[in-house]
């Protein structure tokens, strides 16, 4: 799938306007914003996240970036507000979910290799 894919054009997007889309994982929803590739993509997104929903633990190749817009983002690192960012490098894995239900801002696939430094900012930071 080639969504807004080519980087070196402008796009502006009404994110409220995107209809949810229906991920391999029950009660995880996407707005796909830009996406280059299938299932495991370079890939912007709002995600949501049901009450109690959990993707299984997955590697991420080309490292992933996040902004909790509401409620509590979950993994076996830890527990992250809405308002907080989390950096993970090329390489780390996790197993994201929600026990209250959240919202994400997401990019996946784009970070250098190079840069190996996870980062983690919570509003109170």
């Amino acid at each position: 799938m080639q969504l807004h894919a080519d980087l070196n054009k402008r796009a502006v997007v009404d994110t409220t306007a995107l209809e949810w889309v229906t991920s391999p994982t029950p009660g995880i929803d996407r707005r796909m914003i830009e996406r280059d590739g299938g299932e495991v993509a370079r890939a912007t997104s709002v995600v949501r996240y049901a009450p109690n929903s959990q993707f299984p633990r997955h590697e991420h190749g080309g490292g992933e970036e996040i902004l909790v817009l509401e409620g509590v983002f979950e993994d076996e690192h830890g527990s992250y507000p809405a308002g907080s960012y989390l950096k993970n490098p090329v390489g780390t894995a996790h197993a994201p979910g929600s026990a209250p239900g959240c919202v994400i801002f997401v990019k996946l696939r784009h970070l250098s290799p190079h840069d190996q430094q996870q980062v983690t900012v919570r509003p109170e930071d």
